[in-house]
């Protein structure tokens, strides 16, 4: 195997992504139509884009998945598809101004707000729709569930104020962001595909030193998202380690202090000094 095979490949990728380009395999093509035969789907596409889809399709066979899936008892289970998701992306697609009806989480509601809608996002922890959005009285970004929403009406808005309000929010999101920089061990480097994908919806730069042969990969994360990504790192394991980022550093001597304090290999309720952290690394390395 090629030793730059794997960082060659994800380079393809990436720019195929900066494209707008998506490879798709067969097994997604099935999974797809599958699901296209759900009982959401039909409120979730048009009824053109619905029909669009199979006939792309109709070549490719259903997942059959009556032989390997059983559904056992659960919980009630939130629709991901809401009704307003098509009516924001309308919005948001033409730069138009909404003016919302939405409800607090102590029950009170606000009335007519005019805003700017910038993006819809999904939560896969509450598994629930945001819409990001700008109050034009309050001069703020906003992220408010779509489940909150009781009514939703456009308002017209000036080519220029709609540029002048996506600026502000392009700054308020970047002056919110924090960097970080990882290191992958060496002796994973042959992992390096499987821990890049875990890294594949941050915003990062790989850098590969010839001299360590050591990969480092450089990551810009909104100042949310910091335990999302700690949970990344935990998953990896030995695999990397943080060398830039303080905040994370810190979580992940917490957790790992943690850890071993609960197996009892240190003293419980020990002070997080230079010397504990020393002491802990030799301790996980023994393990």
């Amino acid at each position: 195997m090629n030793l730059f095979e794997k960082i060659f490949n994800y380079q393809i990728i990436s720019r195929l992504e900066n494209s707008g380009t998506f490879m798709i395999t067969s097994q997604e093509r099935a999974w797809l139509k599958t699901m296209l035969q759900h009982p959401a789907a039909a409120e979730a596409f048009t009824p053109e884009t619905k029909e669009k889809l199979l006939g792309l399709l109709h070549q490719n066979a259903s997942m059959d998945v009556s032989e390997h899936l059983i559904q056992k008892a659960c919980s009630q289970e939130k629709q991901v598809y809401h009704p307003l998701l098509r009516t924001m992306r309308r919005y948001i697609s033409q730069r138009s101004g909404i003016r919302l009806t939405y409800e607090l989480k102590n029950g009170r509601a606000r009335t007519e707000h005019s805003g700017f809608p910038y993006k819809l996002e999904y939560s896969m922890v509450k598994r629930e729709w945001y819409l990001l959005w700008y109050h034009l009285r309050q001069r703020s970004l906003m992220s408010t569930r779509l489940s909150k929403i009781k009514n939703a009406a456009p308002e017209p808005m000036e080519p220029g104020d709609a540029e002048s309000i996506l600026d502000k929010i392009h700054q308020t999101l970047e002056s919110r962001k924090t960097e970080a920089e990882i290191e992958i061990v060496q002796a994973y480097n042959s992992e390096l595909s499987r821990i890049l994908y875990a890294f594949s919806c941050f915003e990062k730069d790989v850098h590969y030193n010839a001299d360590t042969d050591t990969y480092r990969v450089k990551l810009r994360i909104p100042g949310d998202e910091a335990e999302y990504l700690l949970s990344k790192i935990r998953f990896l394991g030995k695999r990397v380690r943080v060398v830039e980022g303080n905040y994370l550093k810190r979580r992940m001597l917490e957790s790992s202090t943690m850890a071993l304090e609960r197996y009892g290999l240190v003293p419980a309720k020990k002070e997080l000094t230079s010397q504990t952290i020393e002491e802990n690394s030799k301790t996980i390395a023994r393990q």
